[in-house]
């Protein structure tokens, strides 16, 4: 909660901060890789730093923590912070990073505002700063004493033990553990981070969904790779598409992520798009696995058949369940889905049933109007969950 003093200041410079948001941030993360090039080089996603999605990321949850802190001063936003807090412990972020940010973004504040930012307009924003901080800290650090580590502390050495095609441009690893350390367990729908070092030197992190069920003595993810028209394609997908082979050992991190299979009972919804299947995959599985009979709708929109990965293997996890109904889409169905929708998702016609807990996966165009179809049909918008592959730019919209 702000103090008494900072409320009608955050109020009313809020405008003039959000206005120049964008500047800071760029302007923050250019000071801050000066001063420490080795967390460009070792830390922050270089791509989306190239593309401006992390900057723009970064702009929107200061803007909306402040929006929140004075138009819900009692509530905290536990959502926004769970999610930040999760991709934080899954690249090992430590305490005292927040003061190396808060050195950086604090200098661009005044370099971008200039004299606007009195004494006053400082501690005000400071205090908003170090709320955010101290939040994210305190969720961070019961991360880390669930997983069972120290701050920071969460790379392990996993082996391929199976690589596979799983379409043109995803290929599945499986991984286990290259030391006596066993599998870390897991909750499905969650992720790890692949560190890996380039030709250039740098060690580059990316977040990959768990493809499959907890509970086995391996785990997997499907990477898909990143080919970006007009722009340089995925390092990091690249690299393990070209180079990570069965016998080969990666740097890992342990699994976290706050899009996870709730245990409960009542009807249930899976929807997914492209490469977002992997997190669906290993809800099925569970599913599958513990024997659930609760009703499952799964919704997947593709471009093609062949871009449709573990496409068989979906259809027979859904199969194995007694009560579950697949509902699929392509943009170009060919001859071999006759049983799919031509074009993009469309929820309308589908039968949904009281008390549904919704789980989202894509690119965020699909999940916004997924999640605004059920919105419309009546679903709450607490029941509506999401996993976004990359900087959320959708935390402060929604």
């Amino acid at each position: 909660m702000l103090s008494e003093q900072s409320v009608p200041v955050v109020r009313a410079t809020l405008p003039a901060v959000g206005a120049s948001i964008g500047d800071i941030t760029r302007l923050f993360y250019r000071k801050l890789f000066d001063a420490h090039p080795e967390l460009l080089r070792d830390l922050f996603n270089r791509g989306n730093q190239a593309s401006g999605e992390q900057q723009r990321a970064l702009a929107g949850s200061i803007a909306a923590f402040a929006g929140l802190l004075l138009e819900h001063p009692d509530a905290r936003p536990d959502v926004m912070l769970s999610r930040i807090a999760h991709k934080h412990a899954s690249l090992g972020i430590t305490s005292d990073q927040y003061k190396i940010v808060h050195r950086h973004l604090f200098a661009a504040i005044a370099e971008v505002l200039g004299d606007a930012v009195t004494p006053e307009v400082a501690a005000a924003w400071d205090e908003v700063y170090w709320l955010m901080a101290n939040a994210l800290m305190a969720v961070e650090a019961r991360l880390y004493a669930q997983t069972g580590v120290a701050e920071g502390d969460v790379w392990r050495r996993m082996e391929v033990v199976e690589r596979r095609e799983e379409s043109a441009d995803a290929v599945s690893l499986v991984l286990r553990p290259a030391d006596e350390h066993p599998v870390a367990p897991f909750r499905p729908g969650q992720y790890i981070s692949v560190r890996v070092e380039l030709p250039d030197g740098a060690r580059q992190i990316r977040q990959y969904s768990l493809s499959a069920a907890p509970g086995r003595s391996a785990l997997r993810v499907t990477v898909k790779r990143v080919r970006a028209e007009g722009a340089p394609d995925g390092e990091v997908s690249s690299w393990l598409h070209a180079r990570a082979h069965e016998g080969d050992v990666l740097t890992v991190s342990a699994p976290f992520g706050d899009l996870a299979l709730a245990e409960q009972d009542g009807p249930l919804l899976l929807a997914s798009a492209g490469i977002g299947v992997t997190p669906m995959l290993a809800m099925l599985d569970h599913l599958v696995a513990a024997g659930a009979t609760r009703p499952v709708t799964v919704v997947h929109a593709d471009r093609r058949p062949a871009d449709h990965a573990h496409r068989q293997e979906q259809r027979d996890l859904i199969r194995a369940l007694p009560d579950a109904r697949l509902h699929l889409w392509y943009e170009e169905p060919g001859e071999g889905a006759p049983d799919a929708s031509a074009g993009r998702a469309d929820l309308t016609g589908l039968d949904l049933p009281e008390n549904l807990t919704v789980y989202l996966c894509g690119p965020v165009p699909f999940m916004r109007a997924v999640r605004g179809d059920l919105l419309r049909r009546g679903v709450p918008a607490e029941a509506v969950h999401y996993e976004v592959f990359g900087p959320d730019l959708w935390l402060g919209q929604r």
